[in-house]
């Protein structure tokens, strides 16, 4: 018995079901995305020459989302503090956001260095660091020398109170958002009108998002077919292991660890995996995590956590809350040091672990911000060679992927669990939004496309 898709009658030529259900499916933004990466690695493996030059779709299409995501953050941070008027509450959220970002980013960082040492990926390399060319990652290393925690405590206070958004970075803009909000929140019933007109910008802003998202696979063809054109898979291959185990413990992290601790909270990680697919393999594809910060908080504001709590927490976990690339940054120390056969001691490891605390803080808002924190930490552990790098910036971009995708999927979570924590979200009615429960009304704001 055929099945009919809704609105088909019985007898019409194209209610046979199955055609109808695949072009329904194919209308789906997250299958869009899904067959634009495996057309764009396909076409880099085949075509390499060709895929290099599509790296502008990508490139475009991460720029225009960029646009919209420093005025999103400042309007939705006002709205949501203006409109809460507890200075009180405000910093109960903050507080124990700080809390669950620094007891996760550590146990990332512990987790990378338990698998590091138990798995000694790298050991049968032998490299001489003697004959390693520090030139290779020069770039990186002039980077990462302005990556010091002063530098990055002092640059949350921007110069003016427009460079942070010329510039597009995130934590100025958060500060300068939450200043404003808690002004308005002073200023009471006068503010009002100002609040209504920045709440009506920020729902422009998120149209602003779906009607970019419409290009959303285009990008995500681009940045993947540069990546398999430019790098190749037989860069993979050579360093395969390094690549496979930090897939793995990526992938780990986000079932037992992120799984459990939403488990905990009474979310079930599969839903949560489901509802936000279309934003993890987008960022997976772009290797740019931040882009997918509008889009995301939309949805989260949609499953019922409060404006103010998904405005404080999302952006913030860009800086705080890294967790993949603190399960990165522990496991490429430690496959440098089994490669170039240098003895790192447990003391000289727990040294490590505290100075990854602070430098990986500095990777947000930088174009391969991993990398670069991972330069940053190299001369302040004092252990190994700078040029050590030069082992792992051919595969870099392919762990710049599952960096991506944790970090954006761990920074949900965190909204989601600091938000139950402050009881700004009733799990139950979330549940019951992303298995398509509630009336189509309550999850109309966060469709992305027309048809979708």
């Amino acid at each position: 018995m055929a099945v009919l898709a809704h609105g088909d009658q019985p007898g019409h030529p194209v209610s046979m079901g199955r055609p109808v259900l695949r072009i329904g499916l194919l209308r789906k933004l997250y299958v869009q995305v899904l067959l634009a990466v495996v057309a764009g690695a396909l076409t880099g493996y085949f075509y390499p020459h060709l895929a290099v030059q599509l790296k502008p779709f990508g490139d475009g299409f991460v720029k225009a989302i960029r646009v919209v995501v420093t005025p999103v953050i400042f309007t939705t941070v006002v709205v949501g503090l203006a409109t809460m008027a507890d200075i009180g509450r405000i910093a109960r959220v903050g507080l124990k956001a700080l809390i669950y970002f620094e007891a996760m980013s550590t146990l990332a960082l512990i987790i990378g260095l338990i698998v590091g040492n138990v798995w000694p990926v790298g050991v049968g390399i032998h490299a001489d660091p003697a004959t390693l060319d520090p030139h290779a990652v020069a770039g990186y290393i002039a980077g990462a020398s302005h990556m010091t925690i002063t530098d990055f405590l002092i640059n949350i206070i921007p110069d003016t109170f427009i460079d942070p958004f010329a510039k597009g970075n995130v934590l100025p803009v958060l500060f300068l958002a939450v200043l404003f909000g808690l002004a308005l929140c002073h200023l009471g019933p006068r503010a009002r009108p100002l609040v209504d007109i920045l709440d009506l910008v920020s729902h422009a802003l998120f149209r602003m998002v779906r009607l970019i998202m419409v290009f959303a696979p285009i990008g995500a063809f681009g940045a993947m077919a540069f990546t398999i054109g430019r790098y190749g898979i037989s860069t993979i291959m050579d360093l395969g292991e390094l690549v496979a185990s930090v897939y793995l413990v990526s992938a780990l992290f986000v079932i037992l660890v992120l799984g459990g601790v939403l488990r905990l909270a009474g979310f079930r990680l599969w839903q949560v995996l489901n509802h936000f697919k279309e934003e993890i393999l987008f960022v997976f594809a772009a290797t740019s995590a931040e882009t997918m910060i509008p889009r995301s908080m939309e949805k989260l504001e949609a499953l019922g956590c409060e404006k103010e709590v998904v405005g404080l927490v999302m952006p913030t976990g860009f800086s705080f809350n890294m967790d993949g690339t603190a399960i990165y940054m522990s496991m490429a120390v430690l496959f440098m040091a089994h490669a170039t056969g240098t003895p790192i001691s447990l003391t000289q490891q727990l040294g490590m672990l505290l100075v990854m605390l602070f430098t990986s803080k500095g990777a947000a808002g930088v174009t391969g911000g991993g990398f670069i924190a991972l330069a940053a930490t190299m001369p302040a552990l004092g252990v190994l060679p700078v040029a050590a790098l030069t082992l792992i910036v051919g595969v870099d971009r392919f762990m710049a992927e599952i960096r991506a995708a944790t970090n954006l999927t761990s920074n949900i979570v965190a909204t989601l669990v600091v938000g139950r924590w402050v009881q700004a979200i009733d799990p139950a009615h979330a549940a019951r939004i992303m298995s398509g429960q509630e009336p189509e009304a309550l999850t109309q704001a966060v469709r992305s496309t027309p048809g979708e």
